[in-house]
Parts: C-alpha cells; sequence; structure tokens
C-alpha cells in the first residue's frame, strides 16, 4: 500500500511518536523510511533584531543546520530501534510546511507522518501549526500523532 513514507521530524515528543508509527508502517508495508528535519532560515536581518548577539552572525544557518543534523541522526536512531530497515535521513532549510511537502512531492511520498506538536514557536499559535499546514498543502495522506 506504502512505498515511501515521510517523518517530519523536530526532536519534540510528538516528533518521537511518528517515529514509532513511521517505523511501523515501515516494517509493515517494506516500504522506504525517510525522516526529514526542516531548519528555519534565519537572515541577517533577523538576526540583528534579535535580542541575543551571536559573535559571528553569519554562522547562525550553520548553527542551526548542524543541530537539525543531529536531530536527524537521533531521529534516526530511534527509528532502527523501533525496528525500521530502509531508512533514511535529511536536512533541509526553509519555512518546515512548505518544505516538508515539497520534500515529499520531490520523493513521490504515499504517506507523511507528523507529530501533533511540535517545537514551533509563537507564529504556530498565530498562523496555525505546521502539522495543521501540513495536512492542507500535502500532496498525499497525512498522518498526524
Amino acid at each position: 500500500m506504502f512505498k515511501t513514507i515521510l517523518v517530519a521530524v523536530d526532536g519534540s515528543e510528538g516528533s518521537k511518536k511518528a517515529i514509532q508509527y513511521g517505523a511501523e508502517m515501515q516494517t509493515r508495508y517494506d516500504a522506504q523510511l525517510l525522516l526529514l528535519t526542516v531548519f528555519r532560515h534565519h537572515s541577517l536581518l533577523e538576526a540583528s533584531m534579535s535580542m541575543v548577539r551571536p559573535e559571528n552572525p553569519q554562522n547562525i544557518d550553520d548553527g542551526m543546520r548542524g543541530y537539525a543534523k543531529e536531530v536527524a541522526d537521533e531521529a534516526k536512531v530511534l527509528a532502527r530501534e523501533a525496528g525500521a530497515s530502509n531508512v533514511r535521513a535529511f536536512v533541509k532549510g526553509g519555512q518546515p510546511a512548505r518544505t516538508i511537502v515539497k520534500f515529499a512531492a520531490e520523493h513521490d511520498a504515499d504517506l507523511i507522518v507528523v507529530g501533533s506538536r511540535g517545537m514551533g514557536d509563537i507564529e504556530g499559535f498565530l498562523l496555525g501549526s505546521v502539522s495543521h499546514k501540513v495536512t492542507s498543502l500535502a500532496p498525499c495522506p497525512v498522518l498526524v500523532v
């Protein structure tokens, strides 16, 4: 039924539950399991308006990318511990919901699995959660756990 399952992960408890569901579906359908962590790009303008002043503002994205890679690596370990065998992890920069949906389309995902609540900020309360946006934009079914 499913050949490619995409799980969006951000290190939250909700995304860890999504990994468990994704791993279970991967083993049940002998599918490919793709794990995607999206970090949000921060411009120098945003950095200049931040109350936190990093020593090297040019490397904000590098720091975000590094953290996202750690989250993706941990997700891959969790998926394998849950029994998944065909697992790949990816890190992308961009607006989370749109990046998840674009990645799903590019990789012909048959299913997207997301946590119902992630590590989102106040923007999620004002504009809607990432999971809500993914369900409205996705080219395939979305399982929200």
